[in-house]
C-alpha cells in the first residue's frame, strides 16, 4: 500500500470495505475508464459491480438494508472510486446526497417506501437545485409549485441534473409560496420535493422531460442533464418532510455531504495524478538519467504529494466533524475549497512531467487534465466556499471590543 493519503484510527469494517473497493478500481475501472471517457459511454458493468458490492446502500441504515456505515468510510470509497474515474464517483454522489436527505428528513413513510429500494440500488437518486439563469444564487430560484387540492402542480427548468436520465428518484427544490405572506424571505419559501420518473430521456412521466445528455469537457460517462416542468402534477405525500418551506435548509444539510464529496473525488483524482507522475518520471530519461533524478522534479513530486496528504487530511477532518453530529459547513467548505485547487495543480503538475505525451489521449493523464475542472464548480465555486469560511470564522471570532 502507498505511504500517501492514509487514515488512521479506522476499524477492521472500514479497512476491509476500503481494501475491497480499492482492488475493485484497480482491476474493474483503471483498465476501462479511459476508452469508455473517450466513448462518453455510461459505466453500466462498473455500475452493476458496485451495486453487487452493496455501496449503494454504503450509508443506509441497516433497517432499510443498507450498511449503516459513517460518512468517512463513504468519502474515503468516494476517493478510492475517483481514484479510478471520477464519474463513476459521480454516479453515486447524487445517489447518497438525496438517501442522506431521506434519512435526516424524510417521513416515516418515504423512509419506508424509498431507503430499502435505494440500498439495493434499484432506485437511483438525483438532485436538483440550479437552473438557467441563477448559478450560485439558490434564493433566485424561479421553478414554482402550486398547490391544486392534494396535488402540487410544478412548473419550470432546472439544470445541472448529474445522473438525470439514469436516475429514477429526483430531489427538485422548487418555490412554494403557498403558506408564505407575500415578503417571506426567499429560502424559507422553499420546498424539496420527492419526484418519481422512469429512467431515460424524453418526457419520462406526464408533464416531466429530460432532454438529453449535455456534452461536456470532461466528466463524461455520467449523464449530466436538464430537467423541464410543466404541468407536473406531484402528490402531497411528495413534498420532503411532508411540509413546505423547509426545502433550502434541507438541501444544504445535503450540500454539506456533497462538498465533503468534492473534497475526496479532488483527493483521489490528485492521487492518481501523482502515481502517473511519479511512475512516468522513474520511466522516462533525459540527459542519461530517468528525470526523476533531476532536482526540478523531485522538488514537483514533493510539492505534489504534500498538497495530497494535505487535501486528504482536511477531507477526513470534515468527515468525522459531520459524523460526530457537530455542524461541519466551516471544514466542508474549507476541504472542499483545498481538495479541488491541490487537485488542479497536481494534475497539472502530473500533466507537465509528462512533457508532450500528457497532451495525447494514449495517457491516462490527459483525460484526468479535462476532469479536474469540474471540481472547481460542483457543490459550490471556489468563491462560494471562501464566503462560506468568511462568515463562519467571523462568527467563531467574533471581535469583543
Amino acid at each position: 500500500m502507498a505511504r500517501l493519503a492514509q487514515t488512521a484510527g479506522l476499524t477492521d469494517i472500514q479497512q476491509e470495505i476500503l481494501s475491497t473497493v480499492r482492488d475493485f478500481v484497480d482491476k474493474e475501472i483503471i483498465p476501462v475508464a479511459t476508452e469508455l471517457e473517450h466513448r462518453d459511454e455510461y459505466p453500466q458493468a462498473i455500475v452493476d459491480g458496485l451495486k453487487e458490492l452493496g455501496l449503494f446502500g454504503l450509508m443506509i441504515p441497516e433497517e432499510y438494508g443498507g450498511l449503516g456505515e459513517s460518512l468517512l468510510t463513504y468519502a474515503l470509497c468516494v476517493e478510492e472510486i475517483a481514484r479510478g474515474w471520477m464519474s463513476v464517483s459521480g454516479i453515486i454522489n447524487t445517489h447518497f446526497i438525496v438517501a442522506y436527505m431521506l434519512k435526516q428528513h424524510g417521513t416515516q413513510e418515504q423512509k419506508d417506501h424509498f431507503l430499502p429500494r435505494m440500498a439495493a440500488g434499484d432506485v437511483r437518486g438525483a438532485f436538483s437545485m440550479s437552473e438557467p439563469a441563477l448559478g450560485s444564487d439558490v434564493s433566485a430560484i424561479s421553478s414554482k409549485a402550486v398547490k391544486d387540492g392534494d396535488e402540487y402542480v410544478l412548473n419550470g427548468q432546472k439544470m445541472w441534473l448529474t445522473n438525470g436520465g439514469t436516475s429514477s428518484l429526483v430531489a427538485v427544490l422548487v418555490r412554494s409560496d403557498e403558506g408564505h405572506p407575500e415578503g417571506t424571505a426567499p429560502h424559507k419559501s422553499m420546498t424539496t420535493f420527492l419526484i418519481e420518473k422512469e429512467p431515460g430521456f424524453g418526457e419520462v412521466r406526464p408533464g416531466l422531460t429530460i432532454p438529453g445528455k449535455i456534452d461536456k469537457m470532461g466528466y463524461k460517462g455520467v449523464d449530466t442533464t436538464e430537467l423541464i416542468m410543466d404541468g407536473l402534477r406531484v402528490p402531497a405525500n411528495r413534498v420532503l418532510g411532508g411540509v413546505t418551506g423547509r426545502g433550502f435548509y434541507q438541501m444544504m444539510d445535503g450540500v454539506e455531504v456533497g462538498r465533503v464529496n468534492v473534497a475526496a473525488r479532488g483527493c483521489g483524482v490528485a492521487r492518481r495524478a501523482f502515481e502517473l507522475g511519479v511512475g512516468y518520471a522513474q520511466q522516462r530519461h533525459t540527459f542519461g538519467k530517468a528525470i526523476a533524478q533531476h532536482q526540478a522534479i523531485q522538488f514537483k513530486l514533493a510539492e505534489m504529494a504534500t498538497k495530497v496528504e494535505a487535501a486528504h487530511a482536511m477531507m477526513v477532518n470534515a468527515a468525522r466533524k459531520k459524523d460526530s453530529g457537530e455542524r461541519n459547513d466551516l471544514e466542508a467548505g474549507m476541504a472542499k475549497y483545498l481538495a479541488s485547487e491541490y487537485c488542479k495543480e497536481v494534475v497539472e503538475d502530473a500533466f507537465r512531467i509528462h512533457g508532450g505525451y500528457g497532451f495525447s489521449k494514449e495517457y491516462e493523464i490527459e483525460r484526468l487534465y479535462r476532469e479536474a475542472p469540474m471540481l472547481l464548480i460542483g457543490e459550490g465555486t471556489a468563491e462560494i466556499q471562501k464566503m462560506i469560511i468568511g462568515r463562519r470564522l467571523l462568527e467563531e471570532y467574533r471581535f469583543q471590543g
